[in-house]
């Protein structure tokens, strides 16, 4: 069967690679989101988080014989910790000044981490096996659906509309945005918004790293694959509007389809395709998709 001369089974596993890529996209980009929209700091080495997050699940297993399913939650939470230092010694020192200098910051922190993981674990990659229970797949009768592909998605939109709908529909999620919009008025209600902010930052971090844990069965673990990864997260940040939360998750996973139907329809432009969305988008929609004007 064919849909526009392509072969469904083409078709449909450029569908899935698209919604896989997109989820990644997401995932990452709403943690950059949070981070942009709640701290005005434009978090380069987020691209070396997930990196970290791939190699404490990498490290966990091969060196403490630690499982997917609690890496799952430890990576997250050690990647996280890690941030919240960064956030306490360096970045609070840049809340008052322009953006420019966060973003020197991070992306010098990204060559640091970057460095010292190539010159630990060289660039050839490690790999990570498929935990039993995701092993195999389902035959959908028009293309062969891995399981663990599956969960990625499942796993990617849980996270995704669970932080959306803690920031956006829960008390804590209105103390973070008021907070950063009036930090004295909240301060006089009691509330500690300096650790709201650091809990802010490492949560944005602990993201980063649930995509680097996910990513490493299915890419290798290698110190290269945050830096290959993070122009084009950025690129979607910037489609669907600086700090706009359900603007990221929905146009990363937007992209991420579009990428892949231009894999089947006119390959040559898969790697550019975000690019041009977005030089489109900035000329249209400076403030993006779902940006405030």
């Amino acid at each position: 069967m064919e849909i526009f001369g392509i072969p469904t089974a083409l078709l449909g596993s450029q569908l899935l690679v698209g919604l896989i890529n997109g989820s990644f996209y997401a995932i990452l980009s709403l943690g950059l989101a949070i981070i942009f929209g709640l701290l005005n700091i434009i978090n380069f080495c987020h691209g070396a988080q997930y990196m970290m997050g791939a190699f404490v699940a990498w490290i966990a297993l091969t060196r403490f014989g630690i499982n997917y399913w609690v890496a799952l939650i430890a990576a997250p939470l050690i990647v996280g910790a890690v941030g919240v230092v960064i956030e306490r010694l360096m970045l609070r020192r840049l809340y008052k000044l322009d953006h420019l200098y966060g973003l020197l910051l991070t992306f010098g922190l990204a060559l640091i981490i970057e460095g010292v993981f190539r010159d630990q674990y060289g660039i050839s990659g490690e790999s990570y096996d498929v935990p039993e229970l995701l092993s195999g797949g389902i035959n959908l009768g028009f293309m062969f659906l891995p399981i663990y592909r599956a969960w990625i998605i499942v796993a990617s939109l849980t996270v995704c509309f669970g932080t959306w709908y803690m920031i956006e529909r829960t008390k804590l999620g209105a103390y973070l945005r008021a907070g950063t919009e009036n930090s004295q008025m909240v301060q006089a209600l009691g509330i500690n918004v300096p650790l709201l902010i650091t809990f802010t930052y490492g949560y944005g971090v602990a993201l980063a790293a649930f995509a680097g844990v996910l990513a490493a069965p299915v890419f290798q673990v290698n110190p290269l694959m945050g830096s290959n990864l993070i122009i084009v997260v950025f690129a979607v940040v910037v489609i669907g509007g600086m700090g706009s939360i359900m603007g990221s998750i929905l146009t990363g996973l937007g992209l991420g389809l579009i990428e892949g139907l231009t894999k089947v329809f006119y390959p040559e432009a898969s790697s550019v395709i975000v690019f041009v969305i977005m030089v489109i988008v900035l000329l249209v929609r400076p403030a993006g998709l779902f940006g405030k004007t």
